[in-house]
């Protein structure tokens, strides 16, 4: 049986804090993106959606900030 878990003899990095900033990178690109679909619902006139895609670029945002205070913890010691 193989394992699934990524080691770095795929990607060559077996640094988990690389994995946590792609995770960082990953939600700031998900909020920025969020920011295009926002306008595209405002100017449709769709409250509904302009409203749940504020909510995950929220949660985004929230997912980046709790990412970027664990990896400079770490990055501490």
């Amino acid at each position: 049986m193989t394992s699934t878990a990524e080691t770095g003899h795929v990607t060559g990095t077996a640094d988990k804090d690389y994995n946590l900033i792609w995770y960082v990178e990953a939600c700031l690109e998900n909020a920025l993106r969020l920011e295009t679909y926002i306008q595209d619902a405002e100017r449709a006139g769709d409250k509904e959606l302009t409203e749940l895609f504020r909510k995950a670029q929220a949660d985004s945002r929230k997912g980046a900030d709790f990412g970027k205070q664990l990896l400079s913890r770490r990055l501490a010691n």
